[in-house]
This record gives C-alpha cells, structure tokens and sequence, in this order.
C-alpha cells in the first residue's frame, strides 16, 4: 500500500480508502447499503491488513448507523485508534427540524458530538462538509470548524461536492482570518467523468488540497457488469439507485477500450478504472466501498497495478472532455510563457 500526504498537511493516508456507505440498511442510501456488524467487521480487518489506514463514513449514512457500525468494527478488532485516519462529514439532514441540517454552528456543534458518540471516540481526523450550505455564510461555519479544530474534538477539515469559487473562497477566508483551511476535497470523479478537470483539479493543485475521489467505479457503470443496450438489471448498484448521473455513451465508449484492455493482462475493468485515478497527481486517495470480502480484495489489488504508455494514450484519448472556453483560450495563449 502506497502512502500520500493530504493537501498541505504532514497526515499521511493511504491511496486506498475505505469507504463505509455500505453499512447499514436505514434511510435513503439503503440501496447503497446491506453490510451488517458481522460484515463491517470483515471489511474492516480486511483493509487494515491490506495497510489501510483510512476509513471514510458520514452521519447521513444509513442515519448514523454508518458511524456506529465504523466504530464498533475499531473496537471489536482492538485496532488501535492512534493508527487510523478516520474521516466523517456534516451537512445533511439528520432530523425532520429546521436546524437539523446546513452548516450552521448550533448544526455543526449538534452532530460533532453525536458523530463522536456513535463512532466511539473522542475526535475525528478529518471533519468534512459534505457540500455547500447557501443560507449560511461561510464566515460562521468556518469559525465553527476552527474551534472544533482548537478544542481538539477535531484535527483536519475538509470538503466535499463544492464549486472551485467556494472553495476557493473558503481558502481566502482561511487565509485572510488566520482559520483552519480546508486541507481536502472529496469529490466525484472518474474515467467516465473527468468534469473536475476543468476547473477544480487546477485550483487544488495551485492551492495543495488533497483530493479523496468518492464513486471511482461511476456508480458500479465502470465494473463492466452493464452492457451498452442496459436494459437488462445486472444485480449491481445502479439496478435500483441510478447515480452519480453519467454520460452513457461515453462511458460505454470507455468500456469499448477497457474490456479488451482488462482481458489482455489478467485484471478486472474494475481494476483498471480505480488504477487509473491512482496514477493522476491531483488524486491522494480513492474511496472504495464494498458490501463482500471478494469485491474489497479486487478493489484493493487495483494498487497494484501498472499501465503500458500506449494503454494510458488510449484511456485518455476515450475519455478526454471537450475543451470549453475559457480552456481552449488559456491553452492557446499560455505557449509563449512555458518554460
């Protein structure tokens, strides 16, 4: 297992990490779910014997049970909590009363502590928003965050499904006010939606947030279970929750190249999909989640993996996003100050 600083910061988290959407069976992502305490525990012991050290869940999943599940699995295997990173986020609704949800500080201060009374611990390593609250300014929630950081409940904060502008704006706030500053963004990305290319991936590379890529596999599209007619339930993930929302004829134009690809060097499309974040500088780490030992264990050997040039060429060739302005001008104009 590879090790990857996050952002602009000394914690070292593996390039695998273990996502745990998959916990649970409650609430709008029970689709998602169906792993029960026997099973967590299993997945659990698995990635930490495969030298992952990050583990990634939300109180929104399965309402809490996620979180709960998470920490009973850490104390079940006697696994000392010094070794892992282990992440949760805030923002969605965990109550049907208004200031149950948002990122204002009553919310934020609320599910702290619940987050670190299902989880069985005492702080978080990494506290993250879990996308943008439009009717709370960002001044209060980054206050918030900091003081959580200084009280040492928390240790990092990041975010998650924001535009590059606020997060960009949330950086400059940081920076002007002297304020913890989101050091990672968790976002969709994948062969078959390279979107964050376009305008995120630069701003986290000029700025050094790390970047924890949530859905690698497009919703279970990219496992190559689903043929180009899609008509027929392959029993995957999208079966029953179509999502993230994915171009399918370029997806399946990019199965077209991985499943010869995957046949000529003995590896899954699966594989090949996760390995090919693992090779963009931008990616610190790939969250996996799995709901059997069999799917973990071939997420996890996707580590391992290793491309020919001319099978690089060909991925991104398939998978290239059209250049929209202000791309195309940028590239144009930048040829006279290149070193």
């Amino acid at each position: 297992m590879k090790y990857n600083l996050l952002g602009k910061t000394g914690l070292w988290v593996s390039e695998i990490c273990l996502g745990t959407m998959t916990f649970g069976t409650k609430g709008k992502f029970a689709a998602v779910g169906g792993v029960d305490q026997k099973g967590a525990d299993e997945l659990v012991t698995q990635a930490i014997d495969a030298g992952v050290n990050f583990i990634d869940t939300a109180n929104i999943y399965s309402e809490g049970i996620s979180e709960e599940m998470t920490g009973k699995a850490i104390k079940h295997l006697g696994i000392s909590r010094d070794e892992l990173v282990l992440a949760t986020k805030v923002r969605g609704s965990m109550g049907d009363k208004p200031n149950q949800k948002g990122l204002s500080r009553k919310h934020i201060m609320d599910q702290v502590e619940a987050s670190l009374k299902r989880l069985g611990t005492d702080y978080i390593d990494l506290y993250q928003i879990h996308s943008n609250d439009p009717l709370t300014p960002i001044d209060e929630t980054l206050r918030t965050l900091d003081d959580l950081v200084r009280s040492g409940k928390v240790r990092y904060i990041g975010a998650s499904n924001v535009a590059a502008w606020q997060l960009m704006k949330s950086l400059d706030y940081s920076y002007y006010n002297n304020l913890e500053r989101f050091n990672s963004l968790q976002a969709y990305y994948t062969l078959a939606g390279r979107d964050l290319e376009r305008e995120i991936i630069p701003l986290l590379q000029d700025q050094q947030v790390g970047l924890m890529v949530w859905s690698p596999l497009a919703g279970g599209l990219l496992t190559g279970k689903y043929d180009r007619d899609n008509k027929k339930k392959s029993g995957g993930r999208r079966d029953n929750f179509d999502f993230p929302p994915v171009n399918q004829d370029r997806a399946f134009n990019i199965l077209d190249v991985l499943r010869p690809m995957a046949k000529e060097n003995g590896v899954s499309i699966a594989q090949l999909s996760i390995a090919w974040l693992l090779k963009q500088k931008a990616v610190s780490t790939v969250i996996v989640g799995a709901k059997k030992p069999h799917q973990l264990q071939e997420n996890l050997n996707a580590s391992i993996i290793e491309f020919s040039k001319e099978d690089l060429v060909k991925l991104d060739k398939v998978s290239k996003l059209e250049r929209e302005y202000p791309g195309w001008m940028l590239d144009r104009t930048k040829v006279d100050r290149e070193l």
